[in-house]
């Protein structure tokens, strides 16, 4: 009987001993990810900049698309509606 409670203290200590490293593992797991992420955001802080001022295509077209209306010789990208001419493979 003695053995029996003696190896489910034994049992028990070892469980709380393993919890209490998961939780420091998974703090320092946490805090690393956290401070990664923060010197990523600050590494590309410029690059974002300069996607703010320049976006793609050197415009910004605001409007709304019609779904039923078929267009002829254009093409619609989303909102941004541009000449396809397929004559020259552009």
């Amino acid at each position: 009987m003695l053995r029996k409670v003696a190896a489910f203290v034994l049992t028990m200590a070892m469980f709380a001993l393993v919890l209490m490293f998961s939780v420091v593992l998974f703090a320092i797991v946490l805090t690393a990810g956290a401070i990664a992420m923060g010197y990523f955001w600050w590494k590309t802080r410029e690059l974002r900049k300069q996607m703010r001022e320049h976006p793609p295509g050197g415009a910004v077209i605001e409007g709304e698309v019609i779904e039923d209306e078929v267009i002829e010789g254009e093409v619609i990208e989303g909102e941004v509606i541009r000449e396809a001419d397929f004559r020259d493979g552009k």
